[in-house]
């Protein structure tokens, strides 16, 4: 059995977080002996406690910080660790400087976001990418940007990233309308995402003041989740006077009773590699308008046709695909029907877990 140690700067709640823990939950003490280090504490933490990981703390204060790479490197033979999972680049760098005080133990990372590295950056990439066993990216674009970062490219795999299907695809009654008013001849529209400056809250409110001006029809848009810009985002729903039109739930764990209780998933992000909100809100059978970045266009496109695809920060656009959306019961069903056979066949939980494991094994030089 491979002893793997994940190892995550900020222990949160993002994106990557959840796909730590999906991997850590369908494979610890079953293929993998999993352990989990971590700089910055959060909900993560508490998680994998509950599924009996033993948690360590390392501080890592920069990519280079010589004093964390002696504590990964200490905690690895102490552990006795075949392969170090990295998910930034900070940790990355820290675990692959390690193996040179220990070569024996491999090194894996995922790369979460489409971002341009500075210069320094692209040098240190060609220089230190032949200490890395293998790189995955989580979809297309990520990939072309990371050879254009100076990574290896026959080092990179693309893995989609994946949720549980029957998970959130089993039907439950939505509370969202009672709880918040909403009759239901309202048409629903749902975001749940972080209020952070690369999520386009202010490009999707923009929206909806234009959609506003287009139609008589009664719509709602929900946001739910917290973040720093929470309450900027809340002040320009005031200004504008969007507030019969717009509803902040907070932070919310009932995410698929919010999926239920809606009729299309939003996103407005500039920079999201790979959704999970976006894969899950399809398994639960809802139709998505995003914007065509990052990557979007691997879930949504002419052959998986579960949704529709905008210009970033472009109102019109983003309100004439709602109002085509909210006019075209056809095209709503249409979309429907096809969101949950694109996550069962393209961006399932299983083919995730399976393919990065053979990457383990293929790692560690052992037999798939």
């Amino acid at each position: 059995m491979l002893k793997v140690l994940y190892l995550l700067n900020h222990a949160g709640k993002a994106g990557t977080e959840r796909y730590v823990y999906s991997l850590i939950e369908r494979l610890h003490n079953k293929k993998i002996k999993a352990y989990f280090a971590y700089n910055e504490e959060g909900p993560l933490v508490d998680r994998l406690r509950e599924l009996g990981v033993e948690i360590y703390r390392i501080e890592m204060r920069n990519p280079y910080d010589l004093k964390a790479v002696r504590e990964v490197n200490s905690l690895c033979r102490k552990l006795g660790i075949d392969l170090i999972h990295t998910q930034y680049l900070r940790e990355n760098y820290i675990s692959m400087l390690s193996r040179l005080l220990n070569p024996k133990v491999k090194v894996m990372y995922t790369n979460h976001f489409i971002m341009r590295n500075n210069l320094p950056l692209r040098i240190t990439n060609r220089l230190i990418t032949p200490l890395e066993a293998n790189i995955i990216a989580v979809c297309n674009k990520g990939k072309d940007m990371m050879i254009s970062n100076g990574v290896n490219g026959k080092k990179i795999h693309v893995i989609f990233n994946g949720v549980d299907p029957d998970l959130w695809g089993e039907p439950i009654k939505s509370t969202l309308r009672e709880e918040f008013g909403i009759d239901d001849d309202t048409f629903v529209m749902l975001c749940v995402s972080r209020f952070a400056h690369d999520k386009g809250h202010g490009f999707l409110v923009n929206s909806i003041a234009r959609l506003k001006e287009m139609t008589d029809r009664k719509f709602m848009l929900v946001l739910a989740n917290d973040g720093p810009l929470l309450e900027q985002v809340k002040k320009q729903v005031k200004d504008m006077n969007l507030e019969d039109k717009i509803i902040f739930t907070g932070f919310r764990r009932d995410v698929k009773n919010l999926f239920f209780g809606s009729d299309v998933y939003i996103n407005s992000s500039e920079h999201e590699a790979l959704s999970f909100a976006i894969i899950e809100a399809l398994a639960a059978g809802l139709p998505v308008i995003a914007a065509d970045m990052a990557g979007n266009g691997d879930i949504i496109n002419s052959e998986t046709n579960c949704g529709l695809l905008v210009k970033y920060n472009d109102p019109d656009s983003m309100a004439e695909a709602i109002l085509k959306m909210m006019n075209d019961r056809e095209l709503q069903e249409s979309l429907k029907k096809n969101a949950l056979k694109t996550v069962r066949e393209r961006f399932n939980l299983d083919i995730m877990v399976d393919r990065t494991y053979n990457l383990y094994l293929k790692s560690c030089n052992q037999k798939i």
